[in-house]
């Protein structure tokens, strides 16, 4: 199959252009906000934690947007072209020319996220857990537009699911978008949708290490079928790449997390806030 090759712009009106790739981050966060206000309403998952109220969600949905395009933005520069950002400094303010690591914006957008929470008083690690159940719609947006622009394509193969990228010549290659849009995005959504329903924010943290983990895992074996990054190709042993570095790290990192959680015990359910 022949991947068309789309238009990068949604639609236009006058000089304001909307992307595809713009409307994928802005579905995600704001579908990732209804997600939360709906799992802030909801007393039972909360026990004896202090829930966020409209307002912080409100707030929240700017913390986080902007921990995700700074975190994302500046992780590009370190992990993937340090040596042109330093040598042209000004081009990392040139989003619209693309460039965005998903591991630098996980990153900003939990930072966000903490600092927020202490800030209002709240559960940083309980609020880690509601960020990290809404984040696969982010992800599973993200990657479906990574596929209609024609980015981030697979390896060659002659799987019958095979797509020809406009830009990646004449060979057919694994979709990895999609393979990524349903791990990272759809699996982890449901899992975490199943697992805060069963548990709720009992234990603070618990959540967002499953995220974690299951993000790395799901990350570093797409990158098996995902052509290396331009930028870097290969970085060891001719089959370790960038996307594989940084989920193992991230991988020990959220396992910790759920290991303090475990050890850390359940909150108790006020009686106020029971069902």
């Amino acid at each position: 199959m022949t991947l068309p090759d789309i238009d990068p712009v949604a639609f236009q009106i006058g000089p304001l252009v909307i992307r595809w790739y713009a409307l994928a981050y802005i579905a995600g966060l704001l579908l990732g906000w209804l997600y939360m206000r709906k799992l802030a309403a909801n007393a039972r998952l909360w026990g004896a934690l202090r829930r966020p109220t409209s307002e912080d969600l409100d707030d929240l949905l700017v913390f986080a947007a902007l921990g995700v395009v700074v975190g994302g933005r500046l992780g590009f520069v370190l992990f993937y072209r340090p040596e042109f950002y330093f040598a042209n400094p000004l081009e990392i303010l040139q989003t619209w020319k693309g460039g965005m690591s998903f591991h630098g914006g996980l990153f900003g957008a939990w930072l966000a996220v903490f600092l927020f929470a202490r800030r209002r008083g709240l559960d940083a690690f309980a609020m880690s857990d509601m960020a990290a159940v809404v984040a696969p719609l982010g992800l599973l947006f993200g990657r479906l537009a990574n596929f209609i622009k024609g980015e981030l394509w697979g390896r060659p193969t002659d799987v019958p699911w095979a797509f020809v990228f406009p830009d990646a010549g004449p060979e057919l290659r694994h979709p990895s978008q999609l393979y990524e849009a349903g791990l990272e995005g759809l699996l982890l959504l449901i899992v975490l949708g199943v697992l805060v329903r069963r548990i709720g924010f009992a234990r603070p943290g618990l959540l967002a290490g499953v995220f974690g983990m299951g993000y790395a895992v799901a990350r570093f074996s797409v990158e098996f079928f995902r052509e290396p990054d331009r930028y870097l190709g290969f970085i060891a042993g001719g089959w370790l790449t960038m996307g594989m570095a940084l989920s193992i790290p991230m991988f020990g990192a959220a396992l910790w997390l759920a290991l303090r959680a475990l050890r850390s015990g359940p909150q108790t359910l006020r009686p106020e806030n029971a069902a």
